[in-house]
């Protein structure tokens, strides 16, 4: 299998090209804004040269700021943009195990035209020892099977408690080792990869091909807490986007929540032209 994943890497590395490859965002970048005028804010993404986005917040029976998934569709439509996944919250089911929320968010999801129902964080009484872990594993592949059904997959978001070790694992090893690669796939959000320590490079490694997903996010090079626009701060991404056929990586979402210069609109377009121009060559 290893093998087979390095064989394809020159075809996979090419995929990254510029022409070829689509650049997306994360709209939680956009958080501040986007509730205040969801369809100028689209508007300026797509301006910006994003093809894809990724959304948040949606609840069951609710909406994408205000629009229903078949109005949000037509304006994303509108703006030649996808969506290829979203996060939706996951701790009831992980809580609970009734499906219930899992199935809204894949109506929603299929409205969408999206490929990924994601799991985007855990609360912090569901992550307090490894067998929490392995129970969340469990409802995720569980949840696996239904998106399968309907046509998706689902994906799991890491922040940094992941990497916290419980004996020799951390909670994302448990996590990997324990869902099926065919149900449930990963979006490997980079910066908090590097904040807690872990090289994405030896993760690509250690779990080929499960990180379907990535949330490329710069360090802020004298606040580490801080973001800042994509090539302006500490993380090496052109070593990181050179490994990317190791990854299995189909999507990139930039992602950027604090420090924005000199404003949202004008951070994001920084960062796009970066990954564009230096990171897709």
């Amino acid at each position: 299998m290893l093998a087979a994943s390095f064989a394809l890497a020159p075809a996979l590395s090419r995929a990254f090209a510029p022409a070829q490859r689509p650049v997306g965002i994360q709209l939680y970048s956009l958080r501040e804004i986007i509730g205040k005028d969801v369809k100028g804010v689209i508007e300026k993404v797509a301006k910006a040269g994003f093809k894809e986005v990724e959304t948040y917040g949606y609840a069951p029976k609710g909406s994408f700021w205000g629009l229903s998934p078949k109005d949000f569709k037509a304006l994303l439509d509108a703006n030649g943009l996808k969506s290829p996944s979203g996060h939706f919250g996951f701790d009831n089911y992980v809580s609970t195990g009734n499906l219930d929320d899992i199935k809204a968010y894949i109506e929603a999801s299929n409205i969408l035209g999206a490929q990924y129902v994601v799991a985007p964080w855990l609360g912090e009484n569901l992550r307090k020892s490894a067998d929490d872990y392995k129970k969340v594993a469990e409802r995720l592949n569980v949840a696996g099977e239904l998106c399968i059904k309907s046509g998706l997959n689902v994906g799991y978001h890491n922040h940094g408690f992941e990497f916290d070790k419980f004996g020799d694992q951390t909670g994302l090893d448990i996590l990997l080792t324990n869902t099926d690669p065919n149900l449930v796939h990963y979006e490997l959000d980079l910066y908090w990869a590097v904040y807690a320590g872990h090289n994405p490079i030896d993760l690509f490694k250690k779990y080929p091909r499960r990180f379907k997903m990535w949330h490329v996010k710069d360090m802020d090079k004298e606040k580490k807490n801080w973001n800042t626009e994509i090539g302006k701060g500490s993380i090496d991404f052109k070593s990181i986007f050179d490994k990317a056929s190791l990854s299995g990586v189909k999507h990139i979402y930039l992602e950027q929540e604090t420090n924005y210069k000199p404003d949202h609109i004008g951070s994001i377009t920084t960062s796009i032209d970066y990954i564009k121009g230096t990171l897709l060559k």
